[in-house]
């Protein structure tokens, strides 16, 4: 575990002869987590429940399912779920529906890092949104391989879904990246032994990282893109 200080965002520390880079999608590469902030709010505010920072720490980075879980047990509805799970996947469709924008820099790493290694998105949203949100981005076309949520026995926070990738693209773990937003994805990749690069959805979070940034379009990173093939794995 490497924790890097703001100031070190400026030498970025990922490993230039990388083999495979795996994004996570929501939050990272596209703007979803408005929609899903929507949704959630609404869900609180129904059960007369303000909806913040703390609450956006408890769902963020988790699967329709745990989130619905850990909301349930929140708003002191045990058992409920199933039902908030669903609430929520219908409330983010719609949302989604809307149309959901690339964040600054997603589009241009991305490519930087096709032209030279593999690469894919493993996500916690399930096929249905992982596909209406890359094709909203225009990075549809970008990736070859994605995995999602309900295409594995365990997702994240458990290391399934990374392990899955680096199998798919021809690479080991200890050389892959992992570009990941929240605790729950970054705990998925460091299990499964990926670098991990972090950009934040929640600023202000203590999170585990190689390196770390408050956007994905920072100098450092396109510099890193370009060099991938070369230098030595630490």
């Amino acid at each position: 575990m490497h924790h890097l200080k703001w100031k070190d965002i400026h030498m970025c520390s990922l490993p230039t002869n990388t083999e495979a880079v795996v994004f996570d999608c929501d939050g990272l590469l596209v703007n979803t987590e408005a929609c899903w902030t929507v949704a959630e709010t609404a869900i609180f505010a129904a059960h007369g429940q303000p909806f913040g920072p703390e609450q956006k720490a408890l769902v963020i980075g988790r699967t329709v399912e745990g989130a619905g879980e850990a909301m349930a047990q929140y708003l002191g509805r045990p058992g409920a779920g199933a039902e908030l799970a669903a609430e929520l996947l219908e409330r983010v469709r719609r949302e989604l529906s809307r149309g959901a924008v690339a964040l600054p820099g997603a589009a241009e790493l991305v490519r930087a890092c096709r032209a030279v290694v593999p690469i894919a998105v493993a996500s916690n949203s399930p096929r249905e949104l992982l596909d209406t949100a890359l094709w909203s981005a225009g990075l549809t076309d970008c990736f070859t391989h994605s995995f999602a949520a309900d295409e594995v026995r365990s997702p994240k926070p458990a290391p399934e879904l990374y392990l899955t990738a680096c199998e798919a693209l021809g690479t080991t773990p200890q050389r892959s990246v992992a570009f990941e937003d929240s605790a729950t994805g970054i705990a998925s990749a460091r299990a499964a032994g990926l670098y991990v690069a972090v950009v934040p959805s929640l600023q202000g979070a203590d999170l585990d990282h190689d390196w770390l940034s408050t956007s994905l379009a920072e100098p450092a990173l396109r510099d890193w893109a370009r060099k991938l093939g070369v230098g030595t794995v630490r």
